[in-house]
């Protein structure tokens, strides 16, 4: 649902955005359009103020035979035909009309001289006969140009029917756009959402577990006061064992939570990476042997890298303890530690069961196991590897992970060494 309302959101957010962007643009080319149609319109009434009357005034042009080239036409041949000018007396009376207009109304037209006479202003625009104007006086009187806008409104008008279609449709193309674009870009949250939910809920379930078997046993207890702390020290020992296990959760958790914020920042400082490996290789030995398990080790010396010590021995056990639980009966671990390519490569290889193909891409999940069943028995709550693979990252790793019957589970982790970090 929360998934559902934010790609709703991000496409209501990108159509206003695209509408707004879309009438700006409209709007400008309306305005430039509309603009440039009243600039044109003003210069060739002021060419027709200026002209000698009658004999230069221009009648309508037609041209026949080839186009003429551009500069050929003379200037008065370019002027609009709907233009036309009126000459009146000092007295506002109209002497003369020149132009191609078809006066059916005297008094209409004294109307509009009257209107222009008495505005005094040199132009405007008569909106009510759709007309513009010009006015300038002389000794003799005024001459006043009247141009005809309607061409220019069927202009505007188609330009406005023209932008409202191709807008509609825009519209209708980037809503379809942004429907995809809103799913391919809330894809990684909706991962990261549903990657929350399950982590939520495995935690939950993880800590409740313990909780269940502490509060039993704490029932038990309380069922006989009467008893001495050694007679209940077998259910003591289960709520001592199970407060621990919440304990190393918890921890877990919270280091998963302090790495999942980008805020934290992890101080990096040179480090023996080879007797970092050494210190977390040793404790291993007596559980191997008491395992009867074989651990063999091929360590590189003082190989320094960039890192955090603690979080850095916190990954070597990760790994060895995953390999010892691992690594069947009788069986085999192999850790190795070299330098290549100016990187630390350090290894784990133990003999046990390969692991199944459709669980490598899942391995390094929070709370994942390949078996449950397993996992449990071991003290397991699928959250090492995914804590490993955090440890790793922070130092600007990689960890790979590769899983046959031929070579065992080999896990590697390569991180850059001090000079190729600098």
């Amino acid at each position: 649902m929360v998934i559902r309302r934010l790609r709703r959101k991000f496409v209501f957010t990108n159509m206003c955005v695209i509408f707004l962007m879309l009438t700006a643009i409209f709007v400008a080319v309306l305005l430039f359009t509309s603009g440039r149609l009243a600039g044109d319109s003003e210069r060739s009434m002021r060419m027709l103020m200026d002209m000698n009357l009658p004999s230069e005034f221009p009648q309508p042009f037609v041209e026949i035979g080839p186009p003429m080239e551009e500069g050929e036409r003379d200037d008065k041949h370019r002027i609009f035909s709907s233009s036309f000018l009126v000459e009146t007396d000092l007295d506002g009376n109209v002497t003369e009309v020149f132009g191609n207009v078809n006066v059916t109304d005297d008094d209409v037209l004294d109307d509009i001289i009257q209107i222009c006479l008495s505005s005094q202003e040199e132009m405007g625009i008569l909106r009510g006969y759709n007309l513009r104007y010009l006015v300038r006086w002389d000794d003799t009187g005024a001459r006043i140009v009247f141009s005809d806008r309607s061409g220019e409104i069927n202009v505007i008008l188609s330009l406005i029917r023209t932008s409202l279609i191709v807008g509609a449709v825009s519209l209708l193309i980037f809503w379809g756009i942004s429907i995809l674009l809103a799913r391919w870009a809330i894809r990684p949250i909706e991962q990261s959402w549903e990657q929350q939910r399950r982590f939520v809920a495995d935690a939950s379930h993880e800590l409740k577990t313990p909780l269940t078997v502490i509060l039993a046993n704490t029932d038990i207890v309380l069922s006989h006061r009467q008893d001495t702390v050694e007679n209940q020290s077998k259910w003591l020992e289960y709520i001592r064992a199970e407060a621990q296990r919440m304990t190393s959760l918890v921890t877990d958790l919270l280091f998963l939570a302090r790495s999942d914020d980008s805020r934290t920042k992890l101080i990096l400082t040179e480090v023996n990476f080879s007797d970092i490996v050494w210190s977390g290789l040793l404790p291993f030995e007596p559980v191997a042997f008491e395992q009867k398990k074989t651990l063999e080790s091929d360590i590189a010396p003082d190989l320094h890298v960039l890192g955090d010590e603690n979080q850095l021995k916190q990954l070597v056990v990760i790994l060895l303890d995953n390999a010892c639980k691992h690594s069947g009966d009788h069986g085999r671990i192999s850790v190795r530690l070299a330098h290549a390519a100016d990187s630390a490569v350090f290894s784990v290889t133990n003999s046990g069961d390969p692991i199944p193909s459709e669980h490598l891409p899942h391995i390094f999940e929070r709370f994942y196991r390949v078996d449950s069943s397993r996992a449990r028995e071991n003290g397991g709550y699928g959250l090492g590897l995914a804590i490993a693979k955090t440890i790793v990252e922070s130092h600007h790793g990689k960890i790979q992970v590769h899983s046959n019957q031929e070579t065992g589970t080999v896990f590697t982790v390569t991180i850059p060494t001090k000079g190729k970090q600098n």
